[in-house]
């Protein structure tokens, strides 16, 4: 199965780490999180990956000829030119998945034992257009789905937003997006006409039409490495598992 990972972010929460090397080189317990993920995603099954790149993309295209692309068909979306956030990476690393299945979407900067099977078939038995791993937890950006687990909107209670993308539910339900998703190519359709966007703007387009589902994954351990006071408590979760 295909996956994109998103590694071409600046990096900024992991200042001064990231001043010299990009986030995705950043290492836990001597493990690069680029590395983590390639892993993580190959002994699930997910073998085919492209990896858009941006902030200092030359050292991540080396680091991946020099450890043979983990032994995986490794593909590289290069946005050097332009940063194009997570929905506008995945626009221009779209032809990738041409083959009209499913795939995964992954963020560089977390770290969790979520079941990537499970999540695929999940979305697999819910005919959604895509499928977003959430959990109850604190932080201050939320996806609203209704007692049937539809994406329904989104708020930011730091800033007061809400938007709501399906009108008539009675009572919504505020979950935190984990972000890792599965995605059907149906959704590019509904890309707008412009190179930067994020994902959670597509998500919420694509809602009032069609069906997203969140997924669940509340027992799970999951962590924020795109955090300095976060990389830690990463090296703890690696030391008591077999990730």
């Amino acid at each position: 199965m295909r996956a994109m990972i998103l590694a071409a972010g600046l990096g900024t929460r992991l200042k001064p780490l990231t001043d010299s090397i990009p986030k995705a080189l950043v290492r836990v317990k001597d493990h690069t999180l680029l590395e983590l993920q390639i892993n993580k995603l190959k002994a699930e099954g997910f073998d085919h990956i492209i990896i858009n790149v941006h902030h200092f993309a030359e050292q991540i295209k080396y680091y991946l000829k020099q450890n043979n692309f983990f032994n995986c068909s490794i593909e590289i979306s290069d946005e050097s030119q332009k940063l194009l956030d997570t929905g506008g990476g995945l626009k221009k690393a779209s032809h990738f998945f041409s083959d009209g299945n499913p795939f995964l979407v992954y963020n560089v900067d977390i770290l969790s034992n979520i079941n990537l099977k499970k999540l695929k078939e999940y979305h697999l038995a819910s005919s959604g257009i895509a499928t977003l791993a959430i959990q109850k937890r604190n932080s201050s950006r939320k996806f609203l789905f209704d007692e049937k687990m539809k994406l329904c909107g989104w708020m930011n209670e730091k800033a007061g937003e809400k938007k709501i993308t399906r009108d008539g539910q009675s009572k919504l339900f505020p979950y935190s997006f984990s972000g890792v998703q599965i995605v059907d190519p149906r959704i590019f359709k509904y890309f707008p006409d412009k190179d930067v966007f994020t994902l959670v703007e597509l998500y919420l387009s694509a809602a009032q039409k069609e069906k997203i589902i969140g997924y669940a994954h509340n027992e799970d351990e999951w962590i924020d490495l795109g955090k300095m006071e976060n990389l830690k408590l990463g090296e703890s979760f690696l030391n008591n598992t077999s990730f």
